[in-house]
């Protein structure tokens, strides 16, 4: 569970609904059905008008992930690519074969197969960063989806706002109901707003901030690979590996190997 995301979430609306009661307000004022309808409505009409049908798909799909936390640890992989790159250096690469059903990791797994059936460097090289670059695309556009829809609910919020109050206009002859009018032509704004800076923008940044941590795990992935290829001394390849180790858990290991 990424605390952050939901410590986030939580503490961003608790604090707009608990500041609606404190200042002597109800839930009920800021609970209009019409005024949902017009920003959910339009943002979401915005939103198929500027993405593809599969970036917004992928964008929605993706929500549980910002709630729960990126494996940062690529020791395990490290692990992983150094006893392959063992035995293709003792045994020659056609050894690894074998050893292909007991690779945990996906990426590596396939991408081991190029080396193993002759591929050239460069090509194995290629298809790595492709691939790489084809899923940390697919996820940062699902980022970007959220973070347009972030630029249009508070306008569409505007929207209702106004209409809201042509509506009010008509009650002039009636000045009891002008108060209560204008206060509910208001909560689109506050729906706009608060969709926009409480979610949208934050999931939006989210995502492609998990986007890119993912592509730096898959890094290591492909220096790992193109490693094993050229023939490294797994040694060398370790060191060399082990950059892409987040610091905390480099002291970690330090602070055991004491």
């Amino acid at each position: 569970m990424d605390l952050a995301s939901l410590i986030g979430s939580i503490l961003g609306i608790s604090s707009v609904v608990g500041g609606q009661i404190l200042e002597g307000g109800h839930i009920s004022q800021i609970m209009q059905g019409t005024a949902a309808l017009i920003v959910v409505g339009g943002t979401l009409g915005a939103m198929f008008l500027s993405f593809p049908v599969q970036d917004i798909k992928k964008a929605f799909s993706m929500i549980p992930s910002i709630y729960k936390n990126v494996d940062l640890d690529v020791r395990p992989t490290i692990d992983e690519i150094i006893r392959i790159a063992t035995i293709a250096r003792k045994e020659g690469v056609l050894a690894v074969e074998g050893q292909r059903d007991s690779i945990q990791n996906p990426l590596f797994k396939k991408s081991i197969k190029y080396v193993i059936d002759g591929f050239e460097p460069n090509t194995v090289k290629e298809i790595i960063d492709t691939e790489i670059y084809l899923a940390f695309e697919e996820e940062e556009n699902a980022g970007k989806v959220f973070e347009g829809a972030g630029g249009y609910s508070p306008t569409i919020g505007i929207i209702g706002a106004v209409l809201g109050l042509i509506h009010v206009m008509a009650l002039l002859n009636d000045p009891s109901k002008i108060g209560e009018g204008i206060a509910v032509a208001f909560v689109a704004t506050v729906y706009g707003v608060g969709l926009a800076n409480l979610l949208f923008i934050p999931w939006g940044s989210k995502m492609k901030r998990k986007a890119t941590q993912r592509m730096m795990a898959k890094e290591v992935v492909k220096l790992g690979v193109t490693g094993i290829q050229e023939g490294l001394n797994p040694h060398f390849l370790k060191e060399k590996l082990e950059v892409f180790v987040e610091e905390h858990l480099r002291r970690h290991d330090q602070g055991s190997n004491k």
